[in-house]
């Protein structure tokens, strides 16, 4: 049994699961972005009330580590240091966009599909103006672009489309609607949650893939700057 606490506040919507290997046992979601912080905690608590485990049944707790909002990320990634901490449980780190590609995977089918073997997969995390978090995905998971930031123009992926169709998803992909990149974009609109992170997470899980707990820290994908324009 690897029972898994996963955590998503990377992005806009929040969400929580607790997995029993590929089995999702309880489900919390937030839709409200800036009250992340005032969700996380009673959703973990509600959950654990409601299913037959305690905290310290858990095997380890995972955290969607970034990119995403520089606020969430921190929310996420404090909540998952302290219970690993109190709890003396390994934390596993998974990217964000890793997350949200799995989704679009597991939406599109492709493992029935001829047209799989020519589907890409491109999430995108809104960054302000035309600039993204993403990366290029295929449908086995591998990175053909690591994750990056990135500001989209009407080249954006040109050698990729001339070659293949890509489903681009998430908060960014709406800014694609403002450029002429090709009938190969396939614009999705599938959310991604927790939900998505309990293959991911289970994975790392039976590797040992743990991240040094003293040491986390975000991956932002790019500097943080505060109003004033210095660093925090």
């Amino acid at each position: 049994m690897a029972l898994i606490l996963n955590i998503d506040t990377a992005t806009e919507f929040a969400s929580v699961c607790i997995s029993n290997e590929n089995e999702m046992i309880a489900y919390r979601e937030n839709l409200e972005q800036k009250s992340h912080a005032s969700f996380l905690q009673p959703a973990i608590k509600k959950m654990f009330d409601e299913c037959k485990f305690v905290l310290n049944d858990l095997d380890a707790i995972a955290v969607t580590n970034g990119p995403g909002s520089y606020t969430g990320l921190r929310v996420g990634l404090t909540s998952a240091k302290g219970l690993c901490f109190a709890l003396n449980k390994p934390l596993i780190l998974l990217n964000t966009l890793e997350v949200m590609a799995l989704a679009s995977i597991d939406e599109s089918g492709v493992e029935n599909e001829e047209l799989g073997n020519e589907l890409l997969f491109c999430p995108m995390i809104d960054a302000r103006r035309m600039e993204v978090f993403t990366a290029l995905y295929d449908k086995s998971l591998n990175i053909l672009i690591a994750p990056a930031a990135m500001v989209l123009d009407s080249q954006s992926f040109a050698d990729q489309l001339a070659k293949n169709k890509i489903v681009f998803s998430g908060s960014g992909s709406s800014k694609l609607q403002e450029l002429n990149i090709g009938d190969n974009a396939i614009v999705s609109n599938v959310l991604y949650s927790a939900k998505n992170m309990i293959k991911l997470s289970l994975e790392k899980y039976q590797q040992k893939g743990f991240a040094d707990l003293a040491y986390s820290a975000p991956d932002y994908h790019k500097e943080f700057y505060t109003p004033m324009g210095t660093k925090p």
